[in-house]
């Protein structure tokens, strides 16, 4: 099992979350690239999302990414008209290269099929344990009270790799990482795991995670995991992402982040989005 949890360690660290992007051949920027900045519609705020990906997106609009998208449209007095494709393989090919769409919501920074907006928050992988529980105190993986335990972990993801260096894989029970939500939901499976005891804790990107727990498993504790000493990070900051190519489209979309960045925080927070610091030292000190 080991072996196949750690498998495209590295490649999962820009597919998470979230989550958040996919792994899917990257197009080559020729000289055409500078002209896309003409393919942005004029006549709407056009969203690539997965339409059944909550607590980040879904048909109803009922994800925090929905209302983020919601408030984006609003400043720029445009309707909002969505693209839905699964966040799987084909995911950016298929909508934002394909021209059907302008913006990705929520998107990991440095991924190279995109280019990248400022990030507008920085999140973590949460550890997820009983509130009441003799775990509820654990803070990091190396805590001797995780030996021997049973714990959630998304198969490929970056803390797979603090588990198998603290001792914790031989027991862990790996879940699905490109799913299509519509028909599989690892995150709801585990967290369903772990309130029957067929886990002792799960391990989640904060931002999937966290939410969840808070909508409906109030007898949860998340824990963000800000503490491991060694690569890969555990944290990472997201932004919108937009074709290669449209650094016009780009600036515009950075100075509404950056004149909605409260607006933004407050969607983040109300949603249970855990929100750290740019370095993921600690939790982000919100400004009134």
């Amino acid at each position: 099992m080991r072996s196949g949890m750690l498998k495209n360690r590295a490649s999962a660290v820009t597919s998470l979350v979230a989550a958040v992007s996919v792994l899917v051949p990257v197009v080559c920027a020729g000289p055409a690239v500078a002209q896309t900045s003409d393919l942005v519609s004029k006549t709407a705020f056009r969203v690539c999302a997965d339409p059944a990906n909550l607590p980040m997106s879904d048909r109803s609009g009922a994800g925090y990414e929905n209302k983020i998208a919601e408030l984006m449209a609003s400043k720029l007095g445009l309707p909002l008209d969505y693209s839905w494709f699964p966040m799987a393989t084909g995911f950016i090919r298929k909508t934002l290269q394909a021209n059907v769409c302008d913006v990705v919501i929520g998107y990991a920074q440095g991924d190279e099929l995109v280019l990248n907006t400022n990030h507008y928050y920085t999140s973590a992988y949460v550890l997820i344990v009983p509130s009441s529980g003799s775990l509820s105190g654990v803070t990091k993986l190396s805590d001797p009270l995780l030996k021997d335990r049973r714990i959630g972990i998304i198969a490929g993801t970056p803390p797979a790799t603090h588990m198998a260096r603290n001792g914790l894989l031989p027991k862990a029970k790996p879940y699905h990482l490109m799913v299509d939500r519509r028909y599989e939901d690892p995150a709801d499976e585990m967290l369903a795991d772990l309130r029957s005891g067929a886990i002792d804790a799960a391990i989640l990107w904060g931002p999937i995670g966290a939410p969840l727990v808070k909508a409906s498993h109030p007898d949860l504790k998340v824990t963000p995991l800000l503490s491991e000493p060694m690569l890969p990070k555990l944290f990472y900051r997201i932004t919108m992402g937009v074709r290669q190519g449209e650094k016009v489209w780009e600036r515009k979309l950075n100075s509404l982040i950056r004149r909605n960045q409260a607006e933004i925080n407050t969607i983040l927070t109300e949603a249970g989005v855990p929100l750290v610091n740019d370095m993921g030292t600690g939790p982000l000190e919100l400004r009134n």
